[in-house]
C-alpha cells in the first residue's frame, strides 16, 4: 500500500562543484551519493546525497541556473536564498558528525540545547557550512 501523506522529498542546494560537494557530504556528513557516476559521465544534470529512504539533497551546479527555464528567476536565485537545512540524527551519529567535521577543520558553532523543530525541542544542535557556504544544522532529539 502506498502512503501518500505529505513529506519533504528533496532540497536543492546550489554548489560550484557537485563532485566536491558530494565528497564533502559523503565523507564529512555521512550521506551517501546518488547518481554521482552518472553525473561525472555527463549522463545526469546533477548528483544528490541521500538523507534517508525518503529524502535527498540535490547538488545543483550554479552553472545550471540560467538554463532552468521552468523556474522563473532561477538565475537570480543561484546563491544562498535558504537560511539553513536541518538534519536530525541519532545521538551517536550526531557526535560522530561533529567529530568528523572537527577532524577536517570545518568550523562548527557552539552546541545549543532545546531548540524547536519538527519533533519538538532538540536535546542538542549545532551549525556548520558546506564548502559552498550552505548552512547545515545538525540536531538530535534523544
Amino acid at each position: 500500500m502506498t502512503d501518500n501523506t505529505t513529506r519533504l522529498d528533496h532540497v536543492v542546494l546550489w554548489v560550484r562543484d557537485p563532485i566536491a560537494a558530494a565528497d564533502f557530504y559523503q565523507k564529512a556528513v555521512g550521506l551517501e551519493p546518488v547518481r554521482l557516476p552518472e553525473f561525472a559521465a555527463g549522463k545526469e544534470p546533477f548528483p544528490s546525497v541521500r538523507v534517508n529512504e525518503e529524502a535527498l539533497l540535490d547538488l545543483m551546479p550554479v552553472s545550471m541556473a540560467e538554463r532552468m527555464k521552468m523556474l522563473p528567476g532561477a538565475a537570480g536565485s543561484a546563491g544562498h536564498p535558504v537560511n539553513h537545512v536541518c538534519l536530525a540524527l541519532p545521538q551517536g551519529d550526531f557526535d560522530a558528525l561533529r567529530a568528523r567535521l572537527e577532524e577536517r577543520a570545518v568550523p562548527v558553532s557552539d552546541v545549543s540545547h532545546g531548540s524547536f523543530g519538527a519533533r519538538g525541542e532538540a536535546t542538542r544542535s549545532f551549525y556548520f557550512r558546506d564548502p559552498d557556504g550552505n548552512v547545515i544544522e545538525a540536531r538530535h532529539y534523544d
